[in-house]
């Protein structure tokens, strides 16, 4: 159902599933407003990628929250731990990773839930998914329904407003062809976005850490050509 005056916040990591959910959301007609994070990542270049892919599909303001998880370490992404490389699935479908941030989706979406409440926005878009990704905790279903229960339960926008604060994960049961697909059909410039965990200095992906990975097998199961330039 469209909705072509209602607000939403959507985080936008830089990367391939968070293009599209914007995409889909700008799809429902919403009015975007886009919001990433620098949080000490070592991949840092997703932010500008994050900028041009909120610009190009038209968000009306696009916020970058500064918030240092170095101090708080435990992840091979904020941290001095060597990013896992040359897995197979059964590797990455077993142990959760080193690549696991300790709590940053509960960080980010609490981060969106404020600015949400202040902006009158009911709607929060995450590009969460739990077919093809690296056993992340936090992006499992029953993870984001109790999120969505606490976003009702802890906001002034829940308990005096009686409104509805909805968290939507329209990738979560797809695969990643099937996420690049969609997103072709919505005007997605994949070119754009950047997935990579570990770049080089001048931001080519590595193509061979978890996430290059899975981008390279879900382009290639689509049949699209993949436009990362990789080292």
């Amino acid at each position: 159902m469209k909705s072509e005056t209602k607000k939403a916040v959507v985080l936008l990591s830089g990367g391939l599933d968070s293009a599209t959910v914007l995409a889909i959301a700008r799809s429902l007609g919403y009015r975007l407003y886009t919001l990433s994070f620098s949080y000490g990542q070592r991949h840092v270049f997703e932010l500008e990628a994050a900028g041009k892919i909120a610009e190009s599909m038209g968000s009306e303001k696009h916020l970058v929250i500064k918030t240092n998880l170095n101090d708080i370490g435990g992840s091979a992404l904020t941290d001095d731990i060597t990013v896992p490389k040359d897995r197979n699935m059964s590797e990455m479908t077993g142990p959760i990773p080193v690549t696991y941030v300790p709590a940053r989706n509960t960080i980010f979406l609490s981060f969106a839930l404020g600015w949400a409440e202040v902006l009158g926005a009911t709607d929060i878009f995450i590009g969460v998914n739990a077919v093809d990704y690296s056993g992340y905790p936090d992006c499992r279903p029953e993870y984001i329904s109790a999120f969505e229960t606490m976003a009702n339960l802890a906001t002034k926008a829940g308990v005096e407003l009686n409104t509805h604060i909805c968290i939507h994960t329209p990738l979560i049961t797809l695969s990643k062809s099937q996420i690049i697909r969609q997103g072709m059909t919505l005007g997605v410039d994949y070119s754009m976005t950047h997935s990579c965990y570990d770049p080089d200095p001048s931001g080519r992906a590595c193509g061979s850490c978890d996430s290059c990975y899975l981008r390279k097998k879900g382009f290639e199961e689509a049949g699209i050509k993949d436009p990362t330039i990789y080292s």
